[in-house]
């Protein structure tokens, strides 16, 4: 199928982050101009909105290969899509359906996303995703929104002396990070340690194609800043998530059928929905995401790995 043009349309949504783009169908193939404005939105709003889109397995991986090499669905994805390795479903019957009562006895509720705090994906791994794309195919009528923040802009909100602080710190990454595992924790749990994926990244990552300085730091898996004490390193963190998380820096995004999310995962870090654990009502998304490098720091440190390997097109997966 030839490439198709189109005449983009980008409206910015919020003060920090995020556009809509509208005037585009990106089911099809697109041409070179359109794909360079795209990516050029992404890179400016660190998240890009598509409404009303048709897309299947097939062509939200045609679409994503645009921009770059895909991954493999997850780390700890050994049943994805058949014939679509690249797709990572986000259902929480799926998820209770492979894990078993365990799952929901874990977290205590329903869980609609792997994880449902503030994250960054897959951070565990030393070249965590360069970006991701969600697409939805079933959403509540209410209820189920997605946010993200801009962590160019929450770096840049610091004070001079304390950027100049976490611009030399390092930290380590795991999956669950602070979590206590015991004996009865499940399926979900085995994977994890049996894939056992750690990195140390820069607190402060210097965005490859931007030149931009954002933090790098996400309660989802950052376990610990490196070389100082355990206290010290939980008011650390404590400081730069609450720098992170502030509601200027956000943007929250209302799902429909045919919506898409694409983000840039350097610079982002975002929520899963938490007010929808109380109810029994569906909500399906399909996420790829983009091979990422090793990020580096303002002083040139670039992320080592103590545990796996690198994330990349084929599983990650022990059988």
């Amino acid at each position: 199928m030839p490439a198709t043009t189109s005449t983009l349309e980008i409206r910015r949504v919020a003060g920090h982050i995020g556009a809509e783009i509208t005037g585009i169908d990106i089911s099809h193939p697109l041409d070179p101009t359109t794909v360079a404005e795209i990516r050029q939105a992404l890179l400016a709003y660190k998240v890009v909105f598509f409404r009303g889109q048709t897309l299947d397995h097939s062509s939200q991986i045609a679409f994503a290969r645009q921009f770059g090499e895909l991954t493999h669905a997850h780390p700890h994805e050994d049943a994805p899509p058949e014939e679509f390795p690249q797709i990572l479903t986000i259902d929480p019957l799926r998820y209770e359906e492979r894990y078993g009562a365990k799952y929901r006895e874990l977290y205590r509720k329903r869980q609609y996303s792997y994880y449902s705090g503030w994250h960054t994906d897959v951070t565990a791994a030393v070249n965590p995703p360069a970006a991701s794309i969600l697409r939805a195919e079933t959403v509540p009528e209410f209820g189920g929104d997605t946010q993200w923040t801009n962590l160019v802009a929450a770096y840049e909100g610091l004070s001079g002396p304390l950027r100049s602080f976490v611009d030399g710190l390092r930290a380590e990454h795991r999956f669950l990070a602070g979590y206590q595992t015991t004996d009865e924790d499940g399926e979900l749990l085995k994977r994890i340690n049996d894939n056992l994926l750690i990195s140390v990244h820069p607190v402060v990552r210097v965005h490859p194609e931007t030149g931009e300085r954002a933090l790098f730091v996400n309660p989802g898996f950052t376990d610990r800043i490196v070389g100082v004490s355990p206290q010290e390193s939980r008011r650390i963190l404590d400081l730069l998530y609450e720098q992170i998380t502030r509601p200027e820096y956000t943007v929250r995004f209302r799902w429909a059928p045919g919506g898409v999310a694409f983000w840039d995962n350097r610079a982002t870090a975002h929520l899963a929905p938490t007010d929808l654990d109380h109810l029994d009502v569906r909500r399906t998304l399909h996420r790829v995401t983009l091979i990422g490098d090793r990020p580096v720091g303002p002083d040139g440190f670039v992320s080592e790995i103590v545990a796996g390997r690198e994330f990349a097109a084929e599983s990650l997966v022990v059988a």
